[in-house]
């Protein structure tokens, strides 16, 4: 009796083992994400009526790692679209694309619920200003841009059923946004991202 006892307890125990393995790993492992942005410039030498977001949009793929069931470590690579837009007399934008890598810890407050927030290193692909005259768009590339960017990135998110999550994000550029300048100009901006885990 008293080793079938011990038969059935470790049957138990391995059972609720799994299932909590199980778990974890339905709540983590590689996913891909994707979203809009809406970018603008801050800083000390912005004033409010200097520019106004531009819609852009990211991509990109995570993979989360658990330690126990409330917390997370991510790290990404996504495609990100960023810049600013002026509402002078030609709609003048900055148009600016970025390879960001975020490594984000994530806190589970429930089931669903979580905050995160982490670095995030940014390197600069393309950066392009564009204008609207007479009727067409005029744009020229520019290389007064910095190759690298490093910020901060906070944000909630949600883990819905079938493996999707959604997410709200605010990017807080460090680094300022132009080469060899003393002008306090740096990235910011919201994401709104939908994603999948696999």
């Amino acid at each position: 009796m008293k080793k079938l006892s011990l038969i059935v307890l470790t049957m138990i125990i391995s059972v609720s083992i799994s299932h909590a393995q199980s778990s974890q790993r339905d709540r983590g492992g590689f996913g891909v994400r994707g979203g809009v942005n809406f970018s603008t410039f801050g800083g000390g030498d912005i004033a409010e009526d200097d520019y106004s977001q531009r819609t852009g949009f990211h991509a990109g793929l995570y993979n989360s790692f658990y330690f126990g069931s409330v917390i997370a470590l991510e790290p990404g690579v996504y495609y990100s679209v960023k810049g600013t837009r002026n509402n002078d007399f030609v709609n003048s934008r900055a148009v600016l694309n970025y390879v960001d890598i975020p490594v984000l810890l994530r806190l589970h407050l429930t089931e669903g619920l979580n905050v995160f927030g982490g670095p995030q290193a940014s390197f600069l692909t393309s950066s392009t200003f564009e204008g609207d005259l007479f009727g067409s768009t005029i744009s020229f590339d520019t290389d007064n841009v910095r190759e690298r960017d490093f910020g901060m990135v906070l944000g909630i998110g949600y883990n819905l059923p079938k493996g999707l999550n959604v997410q709200g994000t605010y990017n807080y550029g460090l680094s300022p946004v132009f080469k060899n300048s003393n002008v306090d100009v740096f990235n910011r901006g919201f994401q709104i991202s939908l994603g999948y885990t696999f």
